[in-house]
Parts: C-alpha cells; sequence; structure tokens
C-alpha cells in the first residue's frame, strides 16, 4: 500500500512538472516567434495539448478514448475536404478623376452633389479657389456605393465640357481574405489565453500570460482597424471632380485692309499734326533759355553804350637814321633848282 500511494503521487507530480514545462514552452514560443497571430496560437495549441495528454496519463482509459476522437476528427475533415468551396466574392477599391470645364461651376456642383445623395452616397471634401486669370476652379470629392458607381460617374460626366478622365480599380480579394484570416485566428488565440489565464493558479504564470494577453490584444486592434479600412475601400468608391470655368477670348485682330488715297492723306495729315505737335514742345522748352540769353544780350549792349570812350593815341614816327656826310634837311633852307 504505501509503495502505490508513493507511485501516485510521483505521478502526480510528474503531470504537475509536465504542465508547467508546457505554460513555459507556450510563453517562450510566444515570444520568440516572428508571427503572433499565426505561430502563437499554433504553439499555445500544442502546449495546451501536450498539457492534457500528460494529465491523462493519470486518468485510467484516457488513452483508450483518444483514438476514437481522432477518428471523429478525420472524419470531419473528410467530410469537409468532399465539400466544393465556395465562390469568393471579389474585393476591388475603384477611383476615378474627372476635369470639366463649363461656364456655370456652381451648378455642375450642386449636379454632382444630388447624383452622389441620390445613390447613397456623400460629399468628402470640396475645395473652391480663383486663379491669377480670374477664372474659378472647385474640387470635389463623392464618395459612392460601388454598385452605383459607374451610373454616377457618367451623370457627373454631363455636366460640362470633359477635359480629362482616368479611372483605376484595385483587385485586394487576396489581402482582404488574409485579413479575415488572421482575425480570426487572433480572436482564437485571445480567447485561449484568456482560458488559461482563468485555469492558472500561481501568481507567476497569471503574470505572464496577462502580458501576453496584452500583446495579443494589441495585435488583434490592428488587423480590425486593418479590416475595417479594407471594407470601407472596397463597399464605397471614391470619384475626384475638378471644375473649372473656360478661359477668356483673346480680342480679335482685325484684318488688314488696302491702302487707299484718304487713308494715305490722313495718315500723312496725322504725321504733319504730329510733328507740329513736336515742334511746339520744343520751342515750349528753349523759350525761357532764349529769353534769358537775349535779355543778358541787352544788358551788355547798353552797358558799353553807357561807359566814355578812350581817346585814340596816333601812331609813333619812326626815326630814320642818318647818313654820314649829308646835310640835315633844313625846311627853311632853299634849294636852286638848274637846268
Amino acid at each position: 500500500m504505501r509503495t502505490i500511494t508513493r507511485g501516485t503521487v510521483v505521478r502526480h507530480r510528474g503531470a504537475a512538472a509536465l504542465a508547467a514545462l508546457s505554460l513555459a514552452g507556450v510563453l517562450a514560443l510566444t515570444g520568440c516567434g516572428a508571427d503572433r497571430d499565426t505561430a502563437g496560437p499554433a504553439s499555445a495549441d500544442k502546449a495546451a495539448a501536450g498539457a492534457r495528454e500528460g494529465a491523462a496519463q493519470d486518468k485510467p482509459g484516457a488513452a483508450a478514448a483518444a483514438p476514437p476522437a481522432a477518428a471523429g476528427a478525420a472524419g470531419s475533415d473528410a467530410a469537409k475536404n468532399g465539400q466544393q468551396p465556395a465562390a469568393v466574392r471579389p474585393h476591388v477599391i475603384r477611383t476615378a478623376t474627372l476635369a470639366l470645364e463649363t461656364a456655370d461651376a456652381q451648378k455642375a456642383l450642386a449636379a454632382a452633389r444630388t447624383a452622389a445623395e441620390g445613390a447613397g452616397g456623400y460629399v468628402g471634401t470640396e475645395s473652391t479657389r480663383r486663379g491669377e486669370d480670374g477664372r474659378m476652379t472647385s474640387t470635389l470629392t463623392l464618395r459612392v456605393p460601388g454598385d452605383r458607381f459607374d451610373a454616377v460617374l457618367g451623370a457627373m460626366e454631363g455636366s460640362g465640357k470633359l477635359r480629362s478622365r482616368k479611372v483605376e480599380a484595385q483587385d485586394v480579394t487576396e489581402k482582404v481574405a488574409d485579413v479575415d484570416s488572421r482575425v480570426k485566428s487572433q480572436q482564437a488565440s485571445v480567447a485561449r489565453v484568456r482560458d488559461m489565464m482563468d485555469k492558472a493558479s500561481a501568481l507567476s504564470d497569471v503574470v505572464m500570460l496577462e502580458s501576453e494577453l496584452s500583446k495579443r490584444q494589441s495585435d488583434l486592434e490592428s488587423l480590425l482597424a486593418q479590416q475595417t479600412a479594407l471594407k470601407d475601400q472596397t463597399s464605397m468608391g471614391t470619384i475626384t471632380m475638378e471644375v473649372s470655368e473656360p478661359a477668356p477670348k483673346a480680342a480679335q485682330k482685325p484684318k488688314d485692309e488696302e491702302p487707299s488715297f484718304l487713308g494715305a492723306l490722313s495718315g500723312g495729315w496725322n504725321v504733319f499734326t504730329a510733328i507740329v505737335r513736336y515742334l511746339t514742345l520744343v520751342v515750349a522748352v528753349l523759350l525761357p533759355f532764349a529769353v534769358t540769353a537775349a535779355v543778358v544780350l541787352l544788358c551788355f549792349r547798353v552797358y558799353r553804350r553807357l561807359r566814355p570812350a578812350k581817346p585814340k593815341a596816333g601812331p609813333t614816327p619812326e626815326k630814320v637814321p642818318a647818313v654820314p656826310g649829308a646835310r640835315s634837311a633844313d625846311p627853311t633852307e632853299k634849294t636852286d633848282v638848274r637846268d
């Protein structure tokens, strides 16, 4: 009896140790895994299964019950494999850009709003600006349900003169399916960690599980945000419309006419009057200088007349050199003249 009791105690201690090691393995694999939404849940499942197998060794008949369960699981998998997969609904993000030109921009914008709201959509953003040339340009962004996208786009194109049109469609079916699968896996992972927290008794285990639960909930919230954004983008298309006023027409130049006599006469007269006008301007500019010069000249002449005249000195007679042996000429001496 003592030996059986000791063996039973040993088995219970071994099962407890195996469960503790399994829990540590769950947390280690979860913290070191690269993909938390796939590797983490798989590791938790394997560790939990190992803990359950270790505990099942203490219960008689547990090993015998395992094969029927495995057979049932295999049967369900075979049934699932025999069924045909359901058709996947495509998920497409549709966007369009329009540029229109119309004389009444406000009317075109009102028609676009009415078309979007009538289809179950709404106005996202709206802006208006006026350029340097005085033209007004308005930009309108509309969100329209995907099944009414083409109808609203056609109605908006008829609001004015079409300058440009661009439509894009991005298939995100695989991305949506991937995000949905990751969300389901992460939700199941969070539920398993919570279940393990309810069954944990040691304080250290509870602390480790709370930390792991916080990380998995954060990842789950990020995946849910991606799922919501994809759902909004695929269910509602985006149409951006730019409406501008036409440019003002340039003034047309008159056609060149053939020259005529009256035209030449009129042109010559215009040139003559222009020359006279410019000459008059030149005279008007020079007149102050001419008047000043005339006054100065008049004052100078008056000054010369009023000044007393100086006596004029005659020329000085030149002295003739004396000739040797000649008599000096005496004006009183008479000279005999002989034949």
